[in-house]
């Protein structure tokens, strides 16, 4: 079976075809973000669509340009816009995940009492992370009768004409009821919401409508799904425990709680990871906002020359002398949940080398996960044993040793570049009717701890301790 998959994501738009399992052909299409001086982080829309067509269509081309049996989709979850249902065109920016301007909206339903009441409907946090906050404050600042939708509906619209989202992408939005899986009146009505106004609830693998976007000839769309449980679903993490962490624009670490939907009472998230037929598969997540959005800082702020000096400086230190990063760029996501914390760098002396401030930076982003993994652990009532991990920081050793280290349990490092896109085009194979024609595999290396619980428990501790103290820096 001939798939293409799309990964639409938050600096690129990835394109990859799988014949029978295996990838023949990549694309990739760059699209992004900008930041505003007042917290925004917002894209052209038109380009994310642009990215789409173009990774697509090339990565077609390189397979021999034959129409593809099926078309997975996977969509960066939380970014927003509004558009016209009559005309498809937008009628504002893409608002990004990472943007922090709905925090007055979480503010204000917070004072007024929502916040534990929408984490026991929804699963998630009150946080500008998550969609309805965006949706109300886009809301005061377009057309009243625009459409606002998380970005793959506006993108599946223009595809193949549908107004739907899937399950794993709508337990996103602070909207879902996480029991029913369905839109909840009582959360729409806190944030002004009209649930008729919300596009249909499918499942990740199913027929969805044809597109000629890509090929002359129509071809189905039968996969979808929001990109970190599509990653989730393609290392095989569907029972109780199992664990994966991307490491992409920010790091995004899923458990699985299997068949059970789970309010996660240690700050993580929870949410619907796939559905499949009648089966429905919940999950606990947990995010560091900026992971290589810190290393394209450090790279601004000249500090390295590109992703290879992680390992080249990093590895030129056995640690960090004392400095500690908090990876606060764009706010603090689980297990704090502070939209307005700062970044910060402390501990510097003289003796302070740029090795040391590019070692703090990977032991920075090490300990949060760390934390989330802490987080899973004691929602699921025992530790992970083993973290499954794709993304392009993988390709980073001193990561890879940092993170087992604190984590004090094996890494295992998806064989593919590609999990997000292999996810999507498995749910686009079920969809068709086929099976899981890539899901077996094997760890590209496994990376085991080496220092010991006491000092790993040290170093996490010290960490907490410092982001704890930054908190209350306002900008």
């Amino acid at each position: 079976m001939r798939v293409l998959a799309i990964d639409q994501g938050t600096s690129a738009t990835k394109a990859i075809v799988v014949v029978d399992g295996i990838v023949v052909s990549t694309a990739e299409s760059a699209c992004a973000p900008t930041i505003t001086a007042d917290g925004g982080v917002e894209v052209d829309p038109e380009l994310l669509w642009r990215t789409v067509v173009d990774a697509g269509r090339s990565a077609l081309e390189q397979a021999g340009a034959h129409v593809p049996d099926a078309i997975g989709f996977a969509n960066q979850g939380e970014t927003i816009l509004a558009w016209d249902r009559a005309t498809g065109r937008p009628n504002s920016t893409a608002i990004v995940w990472q943007d922090r301007r709905s925090t007055t909206v979480c503010d204000r339903l917070r004072a007024d009492g929502w916040a534990e009441r929408l984490a026991a409907i929804t699963g998630l946090e009150l946080d500008p992370y998550f969609v309805a906050p965006k949706v109300a404050w886009l809301r005061e600042r377009v057309d009243k009768n625009a459409a606002i939708t998380t970005s793959d509906v506006w993108l599946l619209n223009r595809l193949c004409g549908s107004f739907a989202t899937d399950a794993a992408t709508a337990s996103r939005t602070l909207l879902l009821d996480l029991d029913s899986v369905s839109w909840s009146e009582e959360a729409c009505g806190a944030f002004g919401i009209d649930p008729d106004s919300l596009p249909a609830i499918v499942a990740n693998a199913g027929p969805i409508g044809e597109t000629t976007a890509f090929t002359d000839s129509p071809v189905p769309i039968t996969g979808l799904c929001v990109d970190q449980q599509a990653a989730l679903f393609a290392e095989s993490c569907s029972a109780a425990g199992e664990a994966k962490c991307t490491y992409g624009t920010g790091a995004f670490l899923l458990a699985s709680t299997g068949h059970t939907p789970t309010r996660s009472t240690n700050g993580l998230v929870g949410c619907v990871a796939w559905r499949v037929g009648e089966e429905t598969i919940w999950c606990l997540d947990g995010q560091v906002y900026t992971v290589g959005a810190a290393v394209t800082w450090l790279r601004e702020v000249g500090l390295i020359d590109g992703p290879a000096d992680l390992d080249r400086l990093g590895a030129s230190v056995g640690g960090s002398n004392g400095v500690t990063f908090v990876p606060g760029l764009a706010g603090l996501g689980a297990p704090f949940w502070a939209p307005n914390a700062r970044g910060a760098i402390t501990g510097l002396s003289l003796g302070t080398t740029r090795a040391h401030l590019v070692r703090a930076v990977i032991e920075g982003i090490a300990a949060q996960v760390a934390w989330l993994a802490k987080a899973a652990g004691a929602d699921l009532g025992s530790p992970l044993t083993m973290l499954r991990v794709d993304g392009g920081l993988t390709r980073s050793t001193v990561l890879l040793q940092t993170q087992a280290d604190l984590l004090q349990a094996p890494i295992e490092v998806y064989p593919s570049p590609n999990a997000t896109a292999l996810g999507v085009a498995e749910f686009a194979q079920l969809g068709a009717g086929a099976g899981r024609e890539s899901a077996a595999w094997e760890p590209a290396m496994i990376v085991e701890p080496k220092i010991t619980a006491d000092e790993a428990e040290h170093r996490l501790a010290s960490w907490r301790a410092v982001t704890e103290a930054t908190l209350g820096i306002d900008g």
